[in-house]
C-alpha cells in the first residue's frame, strides 16, 4: 500500500474514531438525566427548576449531536474526496508565493466553514437560548458579532499566519524555535492587553462604582494583600442573562471584570467570594502555571509540525501534488488528535486540582458558605448539569462539579 494511501486512511480512522468517542461520551451523560430529582441536588433545584434545567440539557445535547454529526459528513467527504488539495491546485493557478497561497487556503476555508456553521450558530441563539430565557442578544447585535469576529480574525489571525508561514519556509530545521519565540510573544501581549484591546470591540467595560460592593473587594483585596485598582464591570446583558467573572492580566495590567448579571445575580459576600477564589488562583500561581504551561505545550507541537510540512506523501493524500505549509498543517491537526486527548486529560487533572486549591483558599477567609451559595445561584441560574456522567467529567471538565466543590469545602 502506497504511504499517502496509508496517511489518508489513518486521517480517516482518526476522524472517525474521535466522532463516535465522543458522542459516546455525550451518550452516557444524557443517560443520567432523569426527571425526578437526585437526592444530592434536593435544596438546589426545586422541582420546576430541575425540569427546566433537564429540558435545555436535553435540547442542547440533541443539537449538539446533530451539529457533530454534519460537521463529521462534511469532513469526511471532504478528506474522501481530496477536496483540500483540489483547493491547493486551484488556489495555485493564481497565486505561487507561499505566504498569499496559505492565507488564501485558510480564508477560503474560515469563510465556508462561517458560512456553513452559521445557521447552527443562529439557531442556538435565537432559538434554544431563546426559547429558555438566556438570550437578549438582538439580531443586529449578531450580526456586528459576525463581522467584528470575522475581521478580527482576518487581522490578527492572518498576520500570525503569515509570519508562522514565512519563518518555517525562510529559517530551514530550526524555524519551529523562532515561531515559538514569535507565538509566546504574541500570547503574552494577549494576556496583558486582551481587556484593554480585544473586550471594548464587543462590550463596554466601566469602572465599578463606588458603594458597598467596590468598598467589600477592596477591604478584602487588602486583608488578602492583593493589590488591585482595576475592577470594571462589563455589560453582558446585552447578550445573555449569564453571569461570570474573570480575571486578567499580569503585574500592573491584572483586572477584575464583573459581568452586571453577576451583579444583579448574588449579593456582595457572594460577589467578594467568588472574587477571593479568582484572587486565590493568581497566589497560588495557577495563572502562571497555566502561562508556562502551555508556552511548553505550544513547544512542543510547532517541533511536531515542522516534521509534517515537507511530507510529499501527505500532501498527496489529502488531494494535493505539492508539499506545503497549509497541506501540512491540515493534516497535523488530525493525526495529533489522540494526542491532544491524551494531553488534555492531565490537563483537566490539572485544572480541577487548583480549582479545588482556588474554593479552599476563598474558605480560608470564612467565606467558604458565601461561595457556596453563589455557586448554588448562578448553576440554577445557568440551568447547568450538576449530575454529569462522571467519565464525561473526566475528559472534559475543568472545573469540579458542584456537589464535588461544595463536598470539598464543607471538609
Amino acid at each position: 500500500m502506497r504511504s499517502d494511501t496509508q496517511y489518508l486512511l489513518l486521517i480517516i480512522l482518526i476522524v472517525v474514531l474521535d466522532f463516535f468517542w465522543t458522542q459516546y461520551l455525550a451518550y452516557r451523560n444524557r443517560k443520567r438525566m432523569s426527571p425526578k430529582i437526585p437526592a444530592q441536588l434536593e435544596g438546589i433545584y426545586d422541582k420546576e427548576e430541575y425540569e427546566k434545567q433537564q429540558a435545555y440539557q436535553k435540547v442542547n445535547s440533541r443539537f449538539g449531536l446533530y451539529t457533530s454529526l454534519f460537521s463529521f459528513v462534511i469532513l469526511l467527504f471532504v478528506l474522501c474526496f481530496g477536496v483540500f488539495g483540489w483547493l491547493d491546485e486551484l488556489l495555485r493557478q493564481c497565486i505561487s508565493s507561499e505566504i498569499p497561497l496559505a492565507l488564501a487556503f485558510f480564508g477560503a476555508i474560515y469563510i465556508v466553514n462561517d458560512i456553513i456553521t452559521l445557521p447552527f450558530d443562529y439557531y442556538g441563539t435565537f432559538v434554544i437560548e431563546e426559547r429558555f430565557g438566556f438570550n437578549k442578544s438582538t439580531k443586529k447585535t449578531f450580526w456586528l458579532d459576525q463581522l467584528k469576529g470575522l475581521l478580527l480574525t482576518a487581522i490578527l489571525g492572518g498576520a500570525v499566519l503569515a509570519l508562522v508561514v514565512w519563518l518555517y519556509n525562510t529559517l530551514g530545521d530550526y524555524a519551529w524555535l523562532y515561531t515559538w519565540g514569535a507565538v509566546t510573544v504574541f500570547s503574552l501581549f494577549m494576556t496583558l492587553f486582551y481587556s484593554n484591546i480585544i473586550v471594548p470591540l464587543f462590550n463596554k467595560q466601566t469602572p465599578l462604582e463606588e458603594g458597598e460592593l467596590r468598598d467589600a473587594i477592596e477591604a478584602f483585596a487588602q486583608k488578602a494583600g492583593f493589590a488591585i485598582n482595576n475592577i470594571y464591570v462589563m455589560d453582558a446583558s446585552k447578550r445573555s442573562t449569564k453571569a461570570n467573572a474573570y480575571f486578567t492580566g499580569l503585574g500592573a495590567k491584572k483586572r477584575i471584570v464583573l459581568f452586571d448579571t453577576l451583579i444583579n445575580d448574588l449579593d456582595t459576600d457572594e460577589i467578594v467570594a467568588v472574587l477571593a477564589h479568582e484572587i486565590g488562583h493568581y497566589k497560588k500561581k495557577h495563572t502562571l502555571q497555566g502561562m508556562l504551561i502551555s508556552i511548553c505545550y505550544t513547544g512542543v507541537i510547532l517541533f511536531l509540525l515542522s516534521l509534517f510540512l515537507g511530507n510529499q506523501d501527505i500532501a498527496v493524500a489529502l488531494g494535493g501534488k505539492t508539499a506545503s505549509f497549509h497541506l501540512g498543517l491540515i493534516a497535523f491537526s488530525v493525526l495529533f488528535t489522540p494526542v491532544s486527548l491524551v494531553i488534555g486529560i492531565f490537563s483537566s487533572i490539572h485544572s480541577r486540582k487548583n480549582e479545588y486549591q482556588a474554593d479552599a483558599y476563598a474558605a480560608g477567609f470564612g467565606l467558604a458558605d458565601s461561595l457556596i451559595n453563589g455557586l448554588k445561584k448562578l448553576s440554577v441560574k445557568s440551568l447547568s448539569n450538576l449530575n454529569p456522567d462522571p467519565l464525561f467529567v473526566f475528559f472534559y471538565y475543568s472545573h469540579p462539579t458542584l456537589l464535588q466543590r461544595i463536598e470539598a469545602m464543607k471538609k
